[in-house]
């Protein structure tokens, strides 16, 4: 591999205008298709093989007028202060908006709330029920601008109207906490590097990237229905990727440079050798996420697939685009003189070697400290809840806030999450009975608020009964209750014959929270099994993909403690601006393990492969260590600081699903880069010694020799057959 790349990148720098003319020719015309067609997104998932899954297909197919699959929203009126609207002219007020809902566009049905019952006891506060023809991704801007119009005559009419459901499309706000970290990764290339055309490659080359990765992902989401939240997690994670691939490639063609070879040759070696590394570490990253597709949750599919795809962009664009701009920047990219005299100084020992040397003093105190440090963040996790976004978790303020909160101060929590128990009597001799019985048992039950009368399709064997929990949709006792009534609904079906299925919004989250909760713990054992084959093949070692595996371990469990503490207990609420805490959303572990796992892998490739190098050359286990640090460090540290930034520019976001992954993000960077990386890491090493290289030999023969560090293109290069040329002259170039 680090052949091929080494000709790649050659070609790349020698035909750079013809590289760079066939990216910009991509990126117009995926720009132009993006701007040409008309996308659509989705919150609305999809989990094949549950029971609410099963419970809304059947209702899709044998109760169309139920609109089982459709939009919906709740219209909430609120009488002012001292007034009723069960009477007068605010009665009359909300029968005219009742009559303008239902000819508003793509609507199907309104629930009038007198007729319906839909009034509190003391004639406060009251609310419509809309159903609408089509499922949320198709509502047009037109029927939501209707129901915004709707509510605005009842506010000028003296009401107090919010609206809630899956039709009402929560306004994101605007940020520019992304561009500040941008800023950020601006700054410390600036740093790390000396140059300013140094500094400026890396970016260029991630903002293309991400454009095209983000424009491919806006073209795609007119032919398929993609998570709202695609496009963002897709920036967020090929910005942050694409720079600090970017950045060892540069780092490591300045030192091809200094070392003396041309700048051709240069970037066909920084190819070779860094550009192998990336191809590596962009793999496991790209593994990890499209893996989160097997489980089986379209959201998350899409969420994984759609970084997955950003990752690709950022690592092909790496390996042809970033040295094609090398090759208009040339030897210039070594000059810089952005740095300080003590750091051109050639006894100056770089801030990441002292460290290692201190490590190396102490490597059991640093190693039980780090250790203990992660153990206690990761303490709050044993508390985890995980949940779905809901009017619940709206930005307080917002008309979905204020429809929630208005609807269980006048009915109760319950009625914001009405389960939909659906009976399926083709099996029974007596279909009306089953139903009976059904409803009986809902009645019968602790935490249940009301029951409305069974309604059947038009053949009569199926039957749908609206039930009210008495707490909240997100509470554990509704999770109890939706448990409760699938558990006596086995008992029903062996009495009656019909089948008892819990569906709505309430069981389609339970059940997602289910079945994510139950796949954590495999796909965090398929991701550790891939770390350690991965990292085996790189180092040829059993005991370094071990302590790579532990340290991603604790590096997880300790961003888990990090949120939760976060989200889920308020602690440090105000800093990060969360207005509303509450459980975890249920993607984000799941989601986090499979980033995390990439992330790590990558800091680990880059920091301890010169490690393997310099201790496969000869050198003593601690001096392979401090070589590492001494060639990797800095660029490691320069990374983890970008990824940082960027991620954290999202931590702001109106959208409570990317602040915590912002913030999940940034915050695994920080602790596996600095705490597990560049502390564990070295601790470890320095207390296993040799052991730590050794593989066994049947081992070692059965495992491919994938190079990495391109040990065969060192080779190929000294016997002058690379290209089938010589090797380049050298020419000497400034020093930065």
């Amino acid at each position: 591999m680090a052949t091929y790349l080494y000709r790649l990148g050659r070609f790349s720098f020698r035909r750079r205008r013809l590289v760079l003319l066939v990216w910009v020719a991509v990126l117009a015309a995926i720009g132009i298709g993006a701007a040409s067609v008309s996308s659509s997104t989705t919150d609305t998932f999809s989990i094949p093989g549950t029971q609410s899954q099963k419970a809304l297909d059947l209702l899709t197919e044998q109760f169309p007028q139920a609109s089982a699959d459709g939009a919906t929203a709740r219209v909430v009126f609120e009488a002012p202060h001292g007034r009723k609207m069960t009477s007068g002219t605010d009665k009359a007020e909300v029968e005219r908006l009742v009559a303008d809902l239902g000819r508003a566009d793509q609507v199907k049905t309104v629930a009038d709330p007198y007729a319906g019952g839909t009034v509190s006891k003391d004639g406060t506060i009251g609310y419509a029920q809309v159903t609408y023809k089509v499922a949320d991704t198709d509502v047009t801007d037109r029927a939501r601008t209707d129901l915004k119009d709707i509510a605005a005559k009842g506010e000028k009419a003296g009401l107090h109207v919010s609206m809630g459901g899956t039709a009402v499309a929560e306004e994101p706000g605007q940020s520019s906490t992304e561009l500040i970290g941008i800023l950020i990764a601006a700054v410390v290339l600036v740093v790390t590097f000396g140059s300013l055309v140094a500094a400026g490659l890396p970016l260029l080359t991630a903002l293309f990237g991400v454009g095209l990765a983000v424009l491919s992902i806006t073209l795609a989401s007119s032919v398929v229905d993609l998570s709202s939240s695609t496009s963002t997690l897709a920036l967020m994670l090929g910005l942050a990727v694409a720079i600090d691939y970017a950045l060892f490639i540069v780092s490591r063609y300045r030192g091809e440079l200094r070392n003396g070879h041309e700048p051709e040759e240069a970037a066909g070696r920084a190819l070779g050798t860094a550009g192998s590394a990336v191809v590596f570490a962009g793999l496991t990253v790209i593994i990890a996420l499209a893996g989160l597709s097997v489980i089986g949750i379209g959201m998350l599919t899409d969420l994984g697939l759609g970084a997955a795809f950003a990752v690709v962009v950022a690592v092909v664009i790496a390996l042809t685009l970033l040295p094609a701009m090398l090759g208009f920047a040339g030897a210039r990219i070594a000059t810089g003189k952005l740095t300080s005299r003590r750091m051109r100084s050639a006894d100056h020992e770089p801030m990441g070697v002292r460290w290692s040397q201190f490590v190396l003093r102490n490597p059991v105190r640093v190693l039980v400290t780090a250790v203990a440090g992660l153990l206690l963040l990761a303490t709050p996790a044993l508390s985890l809840e995980l949940g779905m976004p809901s009017d619940a978790t709206a930005t307080p303020g917002s008309t979905q806030r204020i429809a929630y909160d208005t609807i269980s101060d006048g009915f109760g929590a319950g009625y914001n999450g009405p389960l939909s128990v659906v009976v399926d009597a083709r099996g029974s001799d007596d279909p009306k009975a089953a139903a009976h019985d059904t409803a009986a048992m809902l009645d019968a039950l602790p935490d249940v608020a009301s029951v409305s009368p069974a309604a059947f399709n038009g053949s009569g064997d199926v039957a749908l009964i609206r039930t009210v929990p008495g707490s909240s949709p997100s509470s554990q006792r509704t999770v109890d209750l939706v448990s409760d009534i699938r558990d006596r609904g086995a008992a029903l079906r062996a009495d009656t014959g019909a089948e008892v299925m819990v569906t709505g919004t309430t069981a389609l989250n339970i059940d997602i929270s289910d079945k994510l909760s139950a796949a954590l713990i495999p796909y965090l054992c398929v991701v550790v099994g891939l770390a350690l084959i991965l990292l085996m093949l790189v180092f040829r070692s059993v005991l370094v993909p071990l302590k790579a595996a532990a340290g991603f371990l604790l590096s997880v469990l300790a961003t888990l403690g990090v949120v939760v503490a976060v989200f889920q207990k308020g602690w440090f609420a105000d800093v990060f601006g969360v207005d509303q805490t509450g459980p975890v959303v249920s993607i984000l572990p799941i989601f986090m393990i499979g980033v995390v796992f990439g992330l790590a892998m990558d800091y680990q490739v880059f920091l301890v492969t010169r490690m393997r190098e310099e201790y496969v050359h000869g050198a003593e286990p601690r001096e392979a260590v401090v070589a590492g640090f001494r060639h990797g460090a800095r660029v490691v540290t320069a990374a983890a600081i970008i990824m940082i930034a960027v991620f954290s520019g999202f931590i702001f976001s109106d959208q409570s699903i990317i602040k915590s992954m912002g913030l999940g993000l940034a915050a695994a960077v920080l602790l596996d880069a600095f705490v597990v990386r560049m502390t564990i890491v070295p601790a470890v090493m320095a207390l296993l010694g040799r052991r730590a290289w050794s593989l066994p030999g049947w081992l070692d023969r059965l495992l491919p020799n994938v190079d990495v560090e391109g040990e065969k293109l060192r080779h190929v290069l000294a016997d002058g057959s690379a290209n089938g040329a010589p090797e380049p002259e050298r020419v000497a170039t400034g020093r930065s």
